[in-house]
């Protein structure tokens, strides 16, 4: 491989990515990188001015200048940060959410025609290539807790909920196919009947690939939601991704209006449940059972929303 071989490469995706981004308009009225900007603040846990010119490499000048229009646009509040007082820390309005999740869902739309234009065999071969660009590229650089992207699930993503927690919880803990059932039974009622104001599903992205999920749904009881399928992948697991997940779901419990929010494990799952008290579930009660082929000790745990509200 020579030099040019690789400028060649370089112009000719840049074209494909502009067709994408300007070809439809698709990030009108904001330019590319203001939607970069937009994106990051929208799924980065990290959103300090400092942090956000870091990770996207941009003169401190420009992005200042970006930040100044959203500011001015309603998009972002700025304040001082909670760590560190010296800096400034970007959030997105309820205005600047909704820019950025329009943004995503064209985003997603316009890969998705340039997908479709791809035969099923050689959506594969793309697939692998483009890990092996990244891997060999990456100089084996160590995944970060910022790489990870929370986000809706897409095509796909219910099956894999089913798929990953019946292969996971069947390689760690010896689970038989009723819990396979269980899954695909919560997911299935999930897709087909959900009040997307009120309930939710959040996939973990890790370097184009799922990592993670969890799911809000409505319960029997007035006023609470219950939290669902929290699961994340072995290698993917000391960047944080099950507290963000279980972040995730209180904020928007409770940003929608529930009073409570409950969820139903097993003693044996012991590294959720240190996640579930971090995040202030309290152990209502637990019950010995056999399920899924295996001798358990089923516990509800319950989170009030307004009692832990800071």
């Amino acid at each position: 491989m020579t030099v040019q071989d690789i400028r060649s490469f370089n112009r000719f995706y840049t074209n494909v990515i502009g067709a994408l981004d300007y070809g439809r308009h698709l990030y009108a009225p904001y330019t590319l990188t203001e939607s970069r900007v937009l994106y990051e603040l929208a799924h980065s846990p990290r959103t300090d001015a400092v942090d956000l010119r870091t990770e996207l490499s941009l003169d401190s000048g420009y992005l200042s200048r970006i930040l100044n229009k959203f500011e001015q646009d309603g998009l972002v509040e700025r304040a001082p940060s909670e760590k560190d007082p010296r800096r400034r820390r970007i959030t997105l309005t309820a205005r600047g959410r909704d820019a950025a999740d329009l943004l995503d869902e064209r985003a997603r739309e316009t890969v998705g025609s340039l997908l479709a234009s791809v035969t099923p065999a050689d959506r594969e071969r793309l697939a692998e290539a483009m890990r092996t660009v990244r891997t060999i590229l990456g100089d084996g650089r160590v995944p970060r807790p910022e790489d990870v992207v929370l986000r809706e699930p897409g095509p796909g993503d219910l099956g894999w909920i089913v798929q990953r927690n019946a292969a996971l919880y069947g390689a760690e803990y010896g689970w038989n196919t009723d819990y396979e059932g269980l899954v695909a039974r919560i997911v299935a009622d999930f897709a087909e009947d959900h009040d997307p104001h009120l309930e939710r599903v959040w996939i973990a992205e890790l370097d184009g690939r799922a990592v993670g999920c969890v799911m809000c749904v409505r319960d029997d009881a007035p006023g609470t939601a219950r939290l669902r399928l929290l699961l994340v992948e072995p290698d993917a697991r000391g960047l944080g991704i099950g507290d963000r997940l279980v972040e995730a779901v209180v904020d928007f419990a409770r940003g929608v209006g529930y009073r409570d929010l409950v969820l139903w494990t097993n003693d044996v799952l012991s590294a959720a449940r240190r996640i579930y008290q971090r995040h202030g579930f309290v152990l209502v009660s637990e019950k010995p059972h056999r399920s899924f082929g295996a001798d358990l000790v089923g516990q509800d745990w319950r989170l009030d929303l307004h009692g832990t509200h800071e």
